[in-house]
């Protein structure tokens, strides 16, 4: 069975809205590395609408010479969760999930693969957290406060416990906290 793996930048105050805004500063090598060990050893993206419509407006247009992340990424299959669109640009392999997308989820994870990569995190986490369905959560807290945006599982209605499985800490102060539902 496919794993499915969380990754979400968050910022010490628990903000993970536009983290292109107090994110850059920490984005080095080490950064980098992690980040392209959690792509390659994954062949398919999970996306909510929301993360989508922002990768498919950016990552496309990325250069991908000499750039094997940008290429990974734009190659890859994504499966997209939405109540609201109809449609997925298919140019960029993205398929929208039909019907309940819990089944449509344990579906994907029923294949044959390697892991499911999930990217941001919102409505679909939540779906996600309430199904069992996610195996492991990355989550990335930045030394930096933002102060207002949308916040880390801001409106999740239930206390819900998390084992750690292990951490990652950056020169830059990032620590990546690798975690798993009980």
């Amino acid at each position: 069975m496919r794993k499915i793996i969380e990754s979400t930048f968050v910022t010490i105050d628990g903000v993970i809205g536009e983290p292109h805004l107090w994110g850059g500063p920490y984005w080095d090598s080490e950064h980098s590395g992690y980040a392209s060990d959690l792509l390659f050893d994954a062949d398919a993206l999970l996306l909510g609408r929301e993360t989508y419509e922002g990768f498919a407006q950016v990552w496309p247009t990325r250069p991908e010479d000499d750039d094997p992340y940008t290429a990974r990424i734009n190659a890859m299959p994504k499966y997209v969760a939405s109540r609201t669109l109809t449609q997925a640009d298919l140019t960029w392999n993205a398929t929208l999930l039909e019907g309940d997308t819990t089944e449509a989820v344990r579906t994907l994870k029923s294949q044959e693969g390697g892991n499911i990569l999930k990217f941001g995190t919102g409505p679909l986490s939540h779906t996600l957290l309430d199904a069992k369905l996610v195996d492991e959560y990355h989550f990335w807290v930045f030394p930096a406060l933002a102060g207002r945006g949308d916040r880390l599982f801001d409106t999740y209605p239930a206390i819900t416990h998390l084992t750690l499985l292990g951490t990652t800490t950056f020169k830059s102060g990032i620590v990546v906290h690798r975690l798993a539902p009980h």
